[in-house]
C-alpha cells in the first residue's frame, strides 16, 4: 500500500544490513553506531535502552524490569522474562495483618525488585558481544554531558511534577530549578552517570549488591519496604517459552505469564471468526469487533494470568479454537456490551533491532507509572519502579502477593514469523494499552497489507472502564456509528501507545520499519 505523498506524514524506512527504532533518536543512532562498528542486535538493543533511561527518565530506567523475545540466526525463537520479584517477607500473614485492599501505585509496597540490570547482562552473555560496560559507555556520556529534553517528553514531564517534588531524590534529580524541564531544556543527571560507571566496572552485581543496592534497600526501608538486600542479591531473570498463534499466515508469539501476551493472542483467535479482510481499515465495524473481542480476552486476562511459579495458568485452554469460537459467538456485531476494562496509566519504552545476520530481537524496558513509583534514590539517583501495584491483595486471586513473586505484567515484546522465518519485530508502550496496540499492528500488516509506518499511523481507540478512549484523529463518521451502537466515547487523554516495527523481506533480502509518531523517535536502517 503506497503512502499518499499529499498528506503530511513519514516514509517507511528502508535497508539492506541491519535495521534499528526506536522512540528516541539518540537512542536509535546509538543502536545504529553499535551495529556500524560490528556488534550485534542485543548489543545495540541494550545500549539503545540504557541511552533510553536517559532521554526518557519518566519511561523507564535501571530501576525497572525488561522482556525481550530473540530472534536467533539459527532460527529459534525464545524469551526472556526480567521481571523483578516482590520481597521475600511478603507473606500471607503480612498481607492479612497489612490491611491492605490494594497496592497503591505510589505506595514503597509497590516497588518490587529490579530486574532490568540482570536481563541485560544474561541477554549480552547469551546472545551479545559487547559487555554491559561497553554498551552502557554512551548512555553515561549522555547523562553527564546533558541531552536536550524532546517534545513528547516535555509534554509528559509536567503530570508528574507534584510526585517528583513530594520526593527528596525526585526534587534533585529530576527537576530543574525546582520546576519540570521545557522542550529544549538540557538536563544532566550526574548520580546516575556515576552509578552506570559502577555497574560498567563492577557488572551485573554492581546493581544487586554493594553500595548501590544499599541505597536503594536504604530508601525503601526508611519508608517501610520489606525488601532487602537478601531481596536483590538473588534476582534472577528466566529464559521462557514464547506463547503464539497463527493469524493469516503467520504466527505470532508473545511472552507468557507472568506478562499479557495472551491477551493481545485470545484477542486475534477471536478476531479470525471474522471477515476482517471485507471491512474498511478505518470503518467503524472494524474497531467494534477489535473494541469488543479486546473486552472478552481481557476479562480472561484479569482472572488467569500469574507468575506461572505460583500459579496455574490454563494457557492451552485460553487459546483454544474451541474458546475462541465461544467469545466470538457472544459478540453482538450491532451493539456494545456492558463489560468493564479497568486501564491505569503507565510508562515504558520499546525497541527493535536487527543485524546482519538476521538475528532480532524485540524488547521491552519500563518502570511502569510516569517516574514509576516516585521514590528516586538521593545517593544513586535511580528511579523506583511500581510494579508491585499489579498485583491482587485477594488471597484466593491466583495473582495475590506473595513471596519473591513476579506480579501481572504489562510490558511485551512481539515477533511474528512467516514459513519459520521472522517477519516483523514489533511492540508498542503503553501499559494496558500494549495488547491493543499489538492487535492493531498485527491486523494493520496482515489483513490490510499497510507498511510498517502505516501500520503505526493509523488512528487508534482503545475501551478503558466502560467508556471507549479515541484519538482525535479518528474519522467523526467512526465515532458517530461507534457511539450509535452504544458505546460511550471519551477523547483519549494521552497518545495511545509508541510503537516500532521492524519487517523483513527475505526474498529481497530487505528490512523496512517504521516508528510512531507519538513519540519522539525514528526507524533507520544500513
Amino acid at each position: 500500500m503506497m503512502r499518499d505523498f499529499t498528506f503530511p506524514g513519514r516514509s517507511t524506512a528502508f535497508g539492506r544490513t541491519a535495521m534499528a527504532a526506536t522512540s528516541s533518536p539518540q537512542a536509535t543512532l546509538a543502536a545504529i553506531d553499535v551495529l556500524r562498528q560490528g556488534g550485534n542486535a542485543v548489543d545495540a538493543a541494550i545500549t539503545a535502552s540504557a541511552v533510553l533511561c536517559v532521554t526518557e527518565p519518566h519511561m523507564t530506567g535501571i530501576g525497572g524490569d525488561c522482556f525481550a523475545i530473540i530472534a536467533t540466526p539459527e532460527g529459534k525463537i525464545l524469551g526472556l522474562n526480567g521481571a523483578g520479584r516482590s520481597a521475600f517477607a511478603a507473606t500471607p500473614d503480612w498481607l492479612s495483618q497489612s490491611g491492605l485492599s490494594r497496592i497503591e501505585p505510589h505506595s514503597v509496597h509497590a516497588v518490587t525488585v529490579p530486574g532490568a540490570i540482570d536481563a541485560w547482562d544474561e541477554l549480552l552473555r547469551s546472545h551479545g558481544t559487547w559487555s554491559l560496560g561497553k554498551c552502557l559507555e554512551p548512555a553515561i556520556a549522555l547523562a553527564e554531558s546533558g541531552v536536550a529534553t524532546m517534545p513528547r517528553v516535555a509534554r509528559d514531564w509536567p503530570e508528574h511534577e507534584a510526585l517528583l517534588k513530594a520526593d527528596p531524590g525526585g526534587r534533585q534529580h529530576y527537576l530543574l530549578d525546582g520546576r519540570v524541564p521545557r522542550m529544549g531544556d538540557v538536563m544532566t543527571y550526574p548520580a546516575l552517570a556515576a552509578t552506570l560507571r559502577h555497574i560498567a566496572r563492577e557488572g551485573r552485581d554492581g546493581f544487586y549488591t554493594g553500595p548501590v543496592a544499599q541505597d536503594m534497600v536504604e530508601t525503601l526501608r526508611a519508608r517501610g519496604s520489606l525488601l532487602t538486600l537478601e531481596d536483590f542479591a538473588a534476582t534472577q531473570c528466566d529464559w521462557v517459552k514464547p506463547v503464539s498463534t497463527h493469524f493469516n499466515g503467520r504466527r505470532i508469539y508473545e511472552i507468557p505469564p507472568s506478562g499479557q501476551g495472551l491477551t493481545v493472542l485470545i484477542t486475534l483467535n477471536i478476531l479470525k471468526c471474522f471477515g476482517l479482510a471485507a471491512l474498511d481499515p478505518n470503518g467503524p465495524q472494524r474497531r467494534h469487533l477489535e473494541i469488543e473481542a479486546l473486552k472478552r480476552a481481557w476479562v480472561l486476562r484479569n482472572r488467569h494470568i500469574a507468575d506461572p511459579e505460583h500459579a496455574e495458568v490454563p494457557v492451552e485452554e485460553l487459546l483454544s479454537e474451541t474458546t475462541a469460537k465461544r467469545l466470538a459467538a457472544s459478540i453482538d456485531p450491532n451493539a456494545a456490551s456492558d463489560m468493564r476494562v479497568v486501564m491505569p496509566p503507565s510508562d515504558t519504552v520499546y525497541l527493535s533491532v536487527v543485524d546482519s545476520e538476521r538475528r532480532c530481537i524485540s524488547f521491552i524496558n519500563s518502570i511502569y507509572w510516569g517516574f514509576g513509583s516516585g521514590i528516586v534514590t538521593e545517593k544513586s539517583g535511580i528511579t523506583l519502579q511500581n510494579r508491585g501495584a499489579g498485583f491482587s491483595c485477594d488471597p484466593a486471586h491466583p495473582n495475590v502477593i506473595a513471596p519473591a513473586k513476579r506480579p501481572l505484567h504489562t510490558i511485551i515484546p512481539a515477533m511474528a514469523t512467516e514459513g519459520g522465518k521472522p517477519e516483523m519485530v514489533f511492540g508498542v508502550m503503553g501499559g494496558d494499552f500494549q495488547p491493543m496496540g499489538h492487535v492493531n499492528m498485527v491486523v494493520n500488516r496482515y489483513i490490510y497489507g499497510m507498511d510498517p509506518q502505516q501500520a503505526l499511523d493509523l488512528p487508534r481507540c482503545v475501551p478503558t472502564g466502560t467508556d471507549v478512549a479515541v484519538e482525535t484523529a479518528l474519522p467523526d463518521s467512526v465515532v458517530s456509528d461507534l457511539r450509535a451502537r452504544g458505546h460511550s466515547i471519551v477523547p483519549a487523554d494521552e497518545p495511545l501507545g509508541g510503537g516500532q516495527i521492524i519487517a523483513l523481506d527475505h526474498a529481497r533480502g530487505i528490512l523496512s520499519g517504521g516508528s510512531d509518531p507519538r513519540k519522539d523517535g525514528f526507524a533507520m536502517g544500513l
